[in-house]
C-alpha cells in the first residue's frame, strides 16, 4: 500500500491553538475518545514558568483509536492535578484534516 506524503504546515502558536480548540481535541481526550500517552515529564523552572513548586512539565500525545498520534501538547500539571498556565494543554503538533500543523 502506498501512502501520499503528509503536508506539513507551519503556523503560529495562536493558529495551532485555534485549530486545536475548535476541533475539541482536549475535550475528546477528557471524554476518552482520544487516549493520552505521556512522552516526557519533569520539573519546570519555577522562575520561567511562574508555576508553584512541584508543578510537573509534561509532553503528552493524544492518540486515536488506532494508536496514531493526532496531537502533541505541552502542559503544566500542578500538585492538585489542575492544569497550570492558561488552564489548557498547549498544542505543539496537530494532525488535522489530513495535514500536520506544527508551531513555526
Amino acid at each position: 500500500m502506498v501512502y501520499a506524503p503528509i503536508e506539513r504546515v507551519e503556523v503560529s502558536p495562536f493558529e495551532i491553538r485555534k485549530i486545536f480548540n475548535d476541533g475539541g481535541y482536549a475535550q475528546r481526550a477528557a471524554s476518552g475518545v482520544l487516549s493520552e500517552k505521556l512522552f516526557r515529564e519533569g520539573h519546570p523552572s519555577p522562575d520561567k514558568s511562574g508555576e508553584p513548586f512541584c508543578t510537573r512539565s509534561q509532553i503528552v500525545a493524544y492518540l486515536d483509536s488506532n494508536g496514531r498520534q493526532v496531537a502533541l501538547v505541552h502542559q503544566y500539571v500542578r500538585k492538585d492535578g489542575s492544569i497550570g498556565g492558561s488552564g489548557k494543554p498547549d498544542p505543539k503538533k496537530l494532525f488535522h484534516r489530513g495535514k500536520l500543523y506544527v508551531v513555526a
